[in-house]
């Protein structure tokens, strides 16, 4: 077993979203997200909890995707934090910043090294896609 610590979306939440002054838990745990990710232990974010920091920023806090960028843009220069696929994910911000929304950035990163891509969703992911010209191509079956 690695000595190295996982983190959770909720901890990275708390560590990013700056807490409500009339909030007390929030503080708390703001303070000590920053106690855990600021001492320079090893720590590691898996590529699932991304998804899901991604969407708690978006989705509840309604963080543009401007300032996700910037939040995993952080994560990726931090040197003690394994992130999974690290290079994917730097794949997927890439995609992201270019017209994708993050979690269909991501799936087509970590299918870098398929010949193509399914899915259904012809008038986003699909041709989003085709307009970047990004490879693996998606296809929608027919």
């Amino acid at each position: 077993m690695r000595n190295i610590t996982g983190l959770d979306a909720n901890v990275l939440a708390r560590y990013y979203v700056e807490p409500a002054s009339d909030d007390a838990t929030e503080q708390r745990q703001h303070a000590l997200a920053a106690e855990l990710i600021d001492a320079g232990r090893p720590l590691a974010v898996c590529k699932t909890v991304l998804l899901e920091l991604e969407w708690v920023l978006r989705g509840f806090y309604g963080y543009s995707a401007a300032a996700i960028a910037k939040v995993f843009n952080h994560l990726l220069a931090q040197p003690h934090i394994e992130i999974e696929d690290r290079q994917r994910v730097a794949q997927a911000l890439s995609n992201q910043a270019a017209g994708l929304d993050f979690a269909d950035a991501l799936h087509h990163a970590s299918y870098a090294e398929c010949r193509y891509l399914a899915s259904f969703d012809d008038r986003g992911f699909a041709r989003r896609s085709a307009k970047l010209n990004l490879s693996p191509a998606v296809v929608v079956p027919r």
